[in-house]
């Protein structure tokens, strides 16, 4: 096995495909880990089944998986500056919680974004 410190050597052409796609996985591994990436994975589980309940359109179907891998992606980032400042500066600093602080915060308008797709989505079916 190899060491997760060690830095991997580069590679080109069509390995280079095959690899990126053992750092993606080995991301989506570690996101896994976040409490906050679990909960919305059963959100979207939630939405998707009251999308269905209400009838909502494929294209609104289309529109919260789009909002749902944008959040995952603020989420994969968030975490990643979680490590980051975590590694360079383990004691408290102002900076690093402000970038942490930056971190939740872009999760936070991805959520919010969310949110308004889910009620926007509800008073336009349910409503008319």
């Amino acid at each position: 096995m190899q060491n997760p410190d060690e830095i991997p050597r580069k590679v080109t052409g069509i390995r280079h495909l095959f690899a990126a796609q053992r750092y993606s996985a080995s991301g989506a591994r570690r996101l896994w880990q976040e409490a906050a990436f679990r909960h919305e994975c059963l959100a979207m589980l939630a939405s998707l089944v009251f999308f269905a309940i209400i009838g909502a359109s494929v294209a609104r179907f289309l529109i919260l998986i789009g909002v749902f891998l944008i959040v995952v992606a603020l989420e994969a980032l968030n975490t990643a500056i979680e490590e980051i400042i975590d590694r360079i500066s383990p004691e408290f600093s102002a900076t690093g919680r402000h970038a942490k602080d930056l971190g939740s915060f872009a999760v936070f308008c991805g959520l919010l974004a969310w949110g308004i797709l889910m009620l926007d989505t509800t008073v336009r079916v349910i409503v008319g």
